[in-house]
């Protein structure tokens, strides 16, 4: 544990209660990718397959059933509870080529061919491209709500603390995990033209729109 690995799970935790929050206070999932929860969702499924086999830590576990606790409950609340309010027409991604390649890649290429290990992989490389619908959708909308902008910067923010986490890790206990760092690397670009336009545009009270 470091001050980055935990800004960063603060940041990620910050997201999702800001999404949690949206979504209750507003009795609506307007503007969110419900396709994009779904593939969180089963980022931290195959993740955390192993909570209760393999103990590391209560601080370890509790963010783990928190993850899947919320996780299970956004998607509960996108097509059960608000289902009416969902946007389908517009969250059109087609996720199908997101998960699939991330499966072959992650037979192909991971520290051990393990069934755990090989989830663990998928789940990496998955989580760097589950934005991608969520994106999709505010470029076809053409802009984004105030807090649902908030939302994707916590988000963006927890994937930037991370790498930092890894650079420290590398510095100080000469550690390092090429997968994740890619990964990272490839979700942290995804985030770079929004960042851009958060700064400059919600910051300063404007609506954040992204080009179609």
């Amino acid at each position: 544990m470091n001050i980055f690995r935990f800004a960063g799970d603060l940041s990620h935790v910050f997201a999702i209660i800001i999404l949690l929050l949206k979504i209750w206070k507003t009795r609506s999932c307007a503007g969110i990718s419900g396709k994009s929860q779904i593939l969180f969702a089963i980022v931290y499924l195959t993740r955390y397959l192993d909570l209760f086999t393999t103990y590391v830590s209560l601080y370890n576990s509790v963010m783990k059933v928190l993850f899947l606790a919320t996780s299970g409950a956004t998607v509960y609340l996108m097509y059960v509870k608000f289902k009416a309010t969902y946007d389908h027409n517009h969250d059109s991604f087609r996720i199908e080529f997101l998960l699939i390649p991330c499966a072959l890649l992650s037979l192909v290429i991971n520290h051990e061919f393990t069934l755990m290990e090989v989830l663990w992989t998928f789940s990496i490389y998955l989580e760097s491209v589950a934005i991608l619908p969520q994106l999709f959708l505010v470029s076809k909308t053409g802009e984004a709500e105030s807090i649902t902008s908030h939302y994707l910067f916590a988000l963006g923010s927890y994937r930037a603390l991370y790498l930092l986490n890894w650079v420290y890790r590398y510095m100080v206990e000469s550690h390092y995990d090429l997968i994740a760092i890619f990964a990272g690397i490839v979700q942290t670009i995804l985030y770079c033209d929004f960042f851009y336009l958060y700064i400059t545009k919600v910051l300063k009270g404007k609506k954040l729109q992204l080009p179609a």
